[in-house]
């Protein structure tokens, strides 16, 4: 059995506010306070959720305004948002013009964008998308693009999914349903002919074996951060795709296209949680592969990953519990170690990979089977 260690590194402790007591507030809660390098606030406006976090110890807060949401923002170090997607720009805001740093996990490419542009006068870090896709996946893409002298191709799939899929759509929900529309809804943002610009969601279609297990993957919104950005001018083709089971892309273009629920996106969401269980029981595949010019010759370069969940604590976190909380606690830990800029907007290729992994929490993607927190 493997010991994750993260143990605290510092005498002195950091205040922060994690704001969502959700699923991903809860796993974030949880991972900070193993460390004992932060003074934990959670708030949220859901008392039972916040109940629950209470059963670790941390203190928790009932929020129910702006002005409530203000005061737990003021004098902290840094606030980790696991709100809605359509809460980060006004939570940045106020983080902004109280001066402190923000982190979130959003996938919403409008959101980022207007981030990004709070972040020109920002006086400490606004860090968006620091999750598993976006976020991990882009370290991960940058660090293999980073290694030939002339890149051609870069490929990035993620897949959160059940280890037991039941159903014809072989999936089951382990994460923000709203998250997931947006994914499936919104234009995807790639590099085509080295020229960047943005395809259909849902489109690309292909399929591929990986330990032997069959997949498909297709284009999905948001997963690709501000890579595009960094590889402008650099690569002929780069582009994002989530994985699933085979047979998932065509439910989702009846239900999305011909029945046209892209259009009614509340009913969406209420249909699917209603028809599709959760589970803990799921697991992330990471896989991304380059091709380019090394010293002359063209060469392939790829990288691949398989996390499941663990305990922690006596808890148990599933695997996109995991990863995501993971994400973005180092992203905080290395803004709070000055091993990332300490002001601005910061993207995820400012991380290096080999520091995400060696980082305490980010070590969690360089790890299979049970882990001990």
């Amino acid at each position: 059995m493997t010991t994750f260690d993260i143990s605290s590194h510092s005498t002195s402790r950091r205040p922060i506010t994690i704001l969502g007591a959700g699923h991903i507030g809860f796993a974030m809660a949880l991972l900070l306070q193993r460390s004992g390098d932060y003074d934990i606030l959670v708030v949220d406006r859901d008392p039972v959720r916040l109940a629950e976090v209470a059963t670790l110890g941390i203190s928790t807060r009932l929020t129910t305004d702006d002005a409530s949401l203000q005061a737990a923002i003021d004098g902290r170090f840094a606030v980790l948002n696991a709100l809605p997607f359509h809460r980060a720009v006004p939570v940045a805001t106020l983080c902004a013009r109280a001066g402190v740093h923000y982190f979130d996990l959003t996938e919403d490419v409008a959101s980022t964008q207007a981030i990004r542009a709070l972040a020109a006068k920002a006086h400490s870090v606004l860090m968006p998308q620091c999750g598993l896709a976006p976020g991990f996946i882009g370290i991960v893409g940058n660090d293999l693009a980073r290694r030939f002298d002339t890149l051609h191709t870069l490929r990035m799939r993620v897949g959160a999914l059940p280890r037991y899929p039941q159903g014809a759509l072989r999936y089951n929900l382990t994460w923000s349903t709203e998250g997931l529309i947006n994914e499936y809804c919104n234009p995807c943002e790639a590099i085509v002919d080295g020229v960047r610009t943005t395809v259909p969601a849902l489109e690309g279609l292909e399929t591929f074996a990986l330990d032997g297990v069959e997949y498909e993957a297709f284009n999905t919104s948001g997963g690709l951060g501000t890579l595009t950005e960094t590889l402008a001018g650099k690569a002929r083709q780069v582009d994002y795709q989530s994985i699933r089971y085979p047979g998932h892309n065509a439910i989702l273009k009846l239900l999305l296209n011909d029945l046209r629920l892209r259009d009614r996106r509340d009913l969406l969401k209420d249909i699917l949680e209603t028809a599709i269980p959760t589970t803990d029981q799921d697991v992330i595949v990471v896989f991304a592969t380059a091709s380019g010019l090394k010293g002359g010759r063209l060469v392939q370069d790829s990288y691949s990953a398989h996390i499941v969940g663990t305990q922690v604590a006596g808890r148990t976190l599933s695997a996109i519990q995991l990863t995501t909380a993971a994400g973005i606690c180092t992203a905080l830990d290395l803004v709070a170690q000055g091993k990332l800029p300490q002001q601005g907007f910061v993207g995820q290729e400012s991380v290096a990979l080999a520091d995400f992994l060696a980082n305490r929490f980010g070590s969690a993607y360089a790890r299979e089977g049970e882990l001990v927190l």
